[in-house]
């Protein structure tokens, strides 16, 4: 019955939005609103650091979000003279084209000549070599607020071997887009790995810089190193802010649809079900070959960013959540379990839903079982509630930019 008032809530949305003739990309920009200022990137205030790389030795940590306005951060770097010496590159690589999970190897850059040093191929945390004559770690990456979307993961290791090897560690932050609210359940210490590494919420309403703070704050670096970090922070920006990504920052987030969907649907990679990977709209649709209670067909196909995804060549029949965001968005303020349950019971494999990766990205073990006891939605959100109190606590301390409540 659920799952029915929450398809029934949809398409009513849908109406709405049909009727105000109103395209999705519009109705995006409606939410930032007439009067705000524009919000400027730590990397665009670069009278604010230029000065900090003059005449040292620098590394870089970029991807394809490394923007100055038109220009890469490095080629703008570069044409002001700072001596780059090498660039980290996260999951997806330097120019944000791999495959979610695919290892990538160094290689040197055509067009800069510079290594690219990866940080999702044999290693995850830079060499002592790395790290050899480096003066300064430049971090500009545009991260989506969610435990798995593994470039917090990244930045851990790099400002662990800064700590080490006493190299400052310099954020350009960046405004997250999931930033106005705080949800899902605290990961667990048992089930920490590379697309959870802290006892954090599934979606954690911090950007890079704050939770760089918290990481060193709460001592998760190894050892307890402490991180000597500069930060430049965004302008105009607070976790209020709808804030609207110009570059996609990974190959299956290409649109505001699919990050504001992304927290809600990225724990699907963890059971049987689709999400649109090889079609061109991942994250906005979930769907099985078998899924009954189902109206919408996809069929996944092998595309840049999706060179192998579930079901490819198969027709999945499920739902079509493209114009469920201003839900989410405006009203909701959570991840959205209703799915994720509604899928369970409309799915007939139960026991091959859940795969061994579910655990890890969810962090417990509870809350599968929860789904697979029939849980309310109600009471599973319940069973988050003193976890999140007590992260709201330790987070607040760690702003720096005005709160959502």
């Amino acid at each position: 019955m659920r799952l029915i008032n929450c398809f029934l809530i949809y398409l009513l949305s849908a109406c709405i939005l049909l009727a105000c003739a109103s395209p999705v990309s519009t109705y995006e920009k409606r939410l930032t609103g007439p009067q705000s200022p524009k919000i400027i990137v730590g990397a665009e205030r670069m009278d604010l650091y230029l000065y900090l790389l003059q005449n040292k030795s620098v590394a870089v940590v970029a991807n394809q979000t490394s923007m100055v306005g038109a220009s890469h951060l490095v080629d703008t770097l570069l044409s002001k003279g700072i001596s780059i010496k090498k660039v980290f590159s996260p999951e997806h690589g330097f120019r944000g084209n791999a495959d979610a999970g695919e290892k990538v190897k160094g290689y040197k850059d055509k067009k800069t000549g510079l290594p690219i040093v990866s940080l999702y191929g044999n290693n995850h945390k830079p060499s002592k070599e790395d790290m050899d004559g480096i003066d300064v770690v430049v971090f500009d990456i545009q991260d989506v607020g969610v435990r798995f979307y593994t470039y917090i993961s990244t930045m851990h290791y790099v400002m662990e071997a800064c700590a080490e090897h006493d190299v400052k560690f310099l954020i350009l932050d960046r405004p997250n887009p999931n930033g106005y609210y705080v949800g899902g359940p605290v990961m667990e210490k048992e089930y920490m790995s590379f697309v959870g590494l802290h006892p954090v919420p599934l979606v954690h309403g911090m950007t890079i810089a704050e939770y760089a703070k918290m990481i060193n704050g709460q001592g998760w670096l190894s050892n307890n190193l402490k991180c000597d970090i500069i930060h430049i922070l965004c302008e105009n920006y607070d976790h209020r802010s709808y804030y609207q990504l110009p570059v996609r920052p990974s190959p299956n987030l290409p649109n505001m649809k699919s990050v504001y969907l992304y927290p809600s649907l990225g724990l699907f990679e963890g059971t049987c079900i689709s999400v649109g990977r090889g079609t061109n709209h991942p994250f906005q649709c979930l769907g099985h070959p078998d899924m009954e209670n189902a109206k919408f067909k996809f069929k996944p196909k092998s595309i840049s960013g999706a060179k192998t995804p579930p079901f490819k060549g198969k027709e999945c029949l499920g739902h079509d959540l493209r114009d469920f965001n201003d839900i989410i968005l405006k009203n909701f303020k959570s991840i959205y379990l209703y799915w994720l349950t509604g899928a369970y019971r409309d799915c007939p494999d139960k026991e091959g839903f859940f795969n061994s990766y579910f655990n890890k990205l969810a962090g417990n073990s509870m809350l599968q079982n929860q789904i697979k006891d029939g849980l309310d939605e109600d009471e599973i959100y319940k069973s988050w509630e003193d976890d999140l109190i007590n992260f709201k606590r330790i987070r607040k301390g760690y702003l720096l930019y005005p709160d959502f409540e």
